[in-house]
């Protein structure tokens, strides 16, 4: 099931500077949210912190599964990722690398098989399984990236600036995948970037980051 996410007067300072200034904000499970805004902003802090791999100075996070709050233990965490904008890649296959989050969850051999070839034909690397993931192009590899995320099923997917120095076949190509979850609402998706275009086309309503806030939606 798809979670929501309420974000209440996130605060959060670096070396003195505000970058997250009282950030308060309801998403809304099964959609997909985009957040718009230049760099800098705050886009790729905010993601981090609702990802649960950085600390807001004050405020909360409140994940909800239908009309239930969740605790942040070890089971919402397997239920939400975060993918990069440079994926972190092992010097071992395709295959393995996308494989990897369900071997660490102790998942069945035959299952993980079954999981991540429906991963690789999803995101168009089914003829890329045996090569080593160190050796794909930069848009290749930001593919195995969502891939390694997908296979996990998340209910909650970060998406930090996920077609950055990606050629255009790549980038639509990534599009057409975040599209197709967004039509299956499964996961919910929160997905930064600085592209208005793109954004266009990705949701009906462009979240815009300004001074460490979402200030509102065109």
């Amino acid at each position: 099931m798809p979670l929501g996410l309420t974000v209440t007067d996130i605060i959060k300072t670096f070396e003195g500077n505000r970058v997250l200034d009282v950030l308060s904000h309801r998403f809304e499970a099964g959609e997909t949210h985009v957040l718009m805004g230049s760099n800098g902003c705050g886009k790729s802090t905010f993601l981090r912190i609702c990802a649960l791999l950085d600390h807001a100075d004050s405020g909360r996070l409140v994940f909800t599964s239908g009309e239930s709050e969740l605790p942040a233990d070890l089971g919402l965490r397997r239920r939400i990722t975060l993918v990069l904008p440079r994926v972190g890649l092992f010097n071992a296959s395709v295959f393995y690398n996308i494989a990897y989050g369900l071997k660490i969850r102790g998942i069945a051999k035959s299952e993980r098989i079954e999981k991540v070839e429906k991963v690789l034909e999803f995101i168009g690397l089914s003829h890329k399984r045996s090569q080593n993931a160190l050796t794909l192009s930069s848009g290749e590899a930001q593919r195995a990236g969502i891939g390694r995320a997908l296979v996990i099923e998340p209910d909650l997917l970060f998406l930090d600036e996920p077609t950055n120095s990606v050629d255009l076949k790549n980038v639509g190509i990534i599009e057409k995948i975040i599209l197709t979850m967004k039509e299956a609402r499964q996961p919910t998706i929160i997905m930064a970037t600085h592209d208005r275009s793109q954004a266009g086309r990705l949701t009906d309503c462009r979240l815009q980051m300004n001074d460490g806030k979402i200030v509102g939606c065109d």
